[in-house]
Order: structure tokens, then sequence, then C-alpha cells
């Protein structure tokens, strides 16, 4: 039984009969016994319009899978053959949908950068390329004297002893407290209770105890350091303010020339996900995002525009997929950063979608043998799911999609 509708009706309620397949039994035989026999009537108008307007639709949006059941293959809820249903189906579903727009990165260690030091005399050690040197441990000998790093961001320039005050002194304070020296407090000055400290910590590194702090005697970078290359060699004499070495950070990262036209994509704290090499995908977190542009490309002559502005975008990688990293350096990867990202909306995969003779998308809905084609405004398309309004459609409706 079906009942009749309007063409501006944009929700037709249909049971539909059992129909012989065209394919196998183009007589219809099979519908009334003989070729002779009873025969459907051809379909209407209504149909063949809706089903040319499908065709039009799986051409200009085949790339993301819409068309109608029949075309294609999928997972679902299947429903028994030349029962007139689609044959099969998915769930509306509420969902978090994201676009992902992929630029290219190096993942390594990052730039290199000198390290120097305060120190004269004649270079006695030197930690090989590819060490990793941590708070108090050695970054050189000179005259056999060890000269330790420490974590900071102020050079030392001045010796410090007690009543100084300044950042500097906050800084050895801080390095003397974490490698647990007590008894001081550790502020911006270097009293006597500090002094004490540096003593029993130069007591420990087996150099005089006078209780002050020279730039020769420590070198200053802002976290553990991996060595790359050495500036001077054992045997040279050292002059203060001079490079010792080369360094990176010892963490693998992901370096970001940005095309600044996409600069409005990344946020300082986003999550993204990188693909390495080999296939593997981790996880990570921008971590710097540059505030000055730069050209990259072209050959520099004025007048010429052939380079692209670029800004400079730093990627961690989660702690939990490190153990992926393996040695790359200077790798380059993929980095797919999200552009744009809905929240707990309505969604379907997107070959539900049916075009509409009287223009625009529905889906056709399932409720046990009964179908209906419910109109539908879409928003974003993700993932091979689409986001939908429609009257009445709610989480757990079933549509039909393709086998």
């Amino acid at each position: 039984m079906t009942r009749e509708s309007t063409d501006d009706e944009t929700t037709r309620m249909h049971e539909i009969p059992p129909r012989t397949d065209p394919a196998t039994d183009p007589s219809g035989a099979s519908a009334g016994g003989s070729p002779d026999g009873p025969q459907y009537a051809p379909p209407r108008r209504r149909r063949a319009r809706t089903t040319a307007a499908l065709i039009v639709l799986a051409v200009v949006l085949g790339g993301a899978g819409v068309a109608a059941y029949g075309f294609g293959g999928g997972d679902g809820e299947k429903s028994e053959t030349g029962s007139g249903l689609p044959p099969a189906t998915a769930l509306v579903t509420h969902s978090d949908l994201a676009q992902q727009d992929t630029v290219t990165g190096s993942l390594g260690y990052g730039d290199k950068q000198p390290l120097t030091s305060g120190a004269s005399g004649t270079v006695t050690w030197l930690p090989k390329p590819g060490a990793t040197i941590r708070q108090s441990q050695n970054a050189l000998k000179a005259d056999g004297r060890p000269i330790p790093l420490i974590y900071g961001d102020t050079p030392l320039y001045r010796e410090l002893r007690a009543g100084t005050k300044g950042p500097d002194v906050a800084e050895v304070e801080r390095a003397l407290a974490a490698l647990g020296y007590t008894g001081f407090t550790a502020d911006e000055e270097y009293s006597d209770l500090t002094a004490a400290a540096v003593k029993r910590w130069q007591k420990h590194l087996g150099v005089p105890q006078t209780g002050t702090v020279k730039p020769a005697d420590l070198v200053v970078a802002e976290g553990e350091i991996r060595v790359t290359g050495q500036e001077v060699q054992k045997g040279q004499r050292l002059q203060p303010g001079s490079p010792v070495l080369t360094y990176t950070g010892t963490s693998q990262l992901v370096a970001i020339d940005l095309d600044a036209k996409k600069q409005k994509l990344v946020r300082r704290g986003d999550k993204v996900t990188v693909v390495l090499p080999d296939a593997a995908h981790v996880a990570g977190t921008i971590t710097s995002v540059g505030k000055v542009a730069s050209t990259e490309g072209g050959d520099g002559a004025p007048g010429e525009d052939d380079g692209k502005t670029v800004i400079k975008v730093t990627v961690q990688i989660d702690k939990k997929d490190r153990g992926k990293l393996g040695s790359y350096d200077g790798a380059p990867v993929d980095v797919e950063i999200t552009s744009q990202e809905k929240k707990n909306v309505l969604t379907v995969p997107i070959s539900a979608l049916l075009a509409l003779s009287e223009g625009g998308y529905g889906v056709q809905v399932v409720k046990g043998s009964v179908s209906s084609t419910v109109a539908v405004e879409t928003g974003m398309f993700a993932n091979g799911r689409v986001e939908i309004t429609g009257a009445g459609l709610k989480a757990g409706d079933k549509v039909g999609v393709p086998r």
C-alpha cells in the first residue's frame, strides 16, 4: 500500500511491497507467475527524477562517497533481499567532527646553538657528539678543572659572593636546590648560607672551596643538552666568552615553516597528529608559534616575489608516543592540524545522503518495514560523516546506506 503525495512534500511514508529484480527477471515473471501474468505498474516519474538526481550527486560528490543505495559497498545492518528497503542501514549518531589541514614539517632535535664558556686555560676534556649533559654534569674541563652545566637563561657575567643580588644569583640558588643542597633561600640574594651551600657543592666537584661563583666556573643552558659538535679541540687555549660546543635539546620535536596565510589555524597548546616517515601516527602539542614572519625561498632579487612568507611553529611529541620516534633527525613529516571542529552534532555517513528532485538532500529513515525520506540541511563534512539537521531526526534512528 502506497500513500499518494504531492511533489512539494519533503517526507514521504511508504510501505514497499516485494519487487522483482530487473537485472535477473526483466520480464517480471516472478511477480505474476508468468510473462503474461499481472505486471507491476511502471515507477512514477518522481522516482525517475530522484534516480537521475542521485546519479548527478554521485558524480559531483563521488569523492565524498555520496550515492544512492545499491550503488556500492558498505557496512551496516542489512535488509532482506527484494524487500524494497535499502540494502543496509546505519545509525544516526551524535559525533564530534573535525576537518584537518595537512602541512609539512621536519622531525629532529631543533636548531643547533653554541655553548659558550667564560673559562680560560687549556682544554683537557670535551664530551663527544651525541652525548647528553644534564645539570651538574661536566660540559668540559680546562686545565683539568671540571666546568659543569647548570640550567637557566641568564649567562654568568660577574663573580657571585655574599651580598650580591640579581637574577643570576637566583639561577645558581635554584640549581643548588635542584641538586639537593639546603640551608638557604632560593631568592635573588647571595647570602652567607648560599656561600656555605656553594662550598659543599665545590667539595663534591673536587675544586677549591671558595664559596664564590665566577663566570669561568659554570656554563648555562635552559635544560639538558645533546652535543652536536665541538668548537674547540683538546689542547687548545680557551678565550673567555668563546663557544666550546654546539648543542640541541634532547627531545625530538617537529619544526614547521607554516605559510603565514594559515597562521590563524594554530595556537600554542593546540593538539596535532604527526605522521612519521614509516606512516606511524603520533600525538603532539604546539609549543610555540612565531610572531615574526620571514620569507622562504626566492633569490632575493629586487622586485622578485617568488618566495612565500612563513612563520615558525614548533610541535612537541607527547611523552606517551616518544618511543615511536626512533632516531629520526631531520626527517620530513606530515602534521595534521585541526582547521575546523564541531562538537556533539547529529551525523550520518556521507553515503546516506540522497539528492532530492525538488533540490537539496535527504536521508531515508527506516523503521521496521516502513521507510520515509526526510529532507535535511547539511553542515560539516569530515571523516566520512556529515552533520545534518532534519525534522524529527534523532540519535539512534536508522538510515539507508549502500551495501
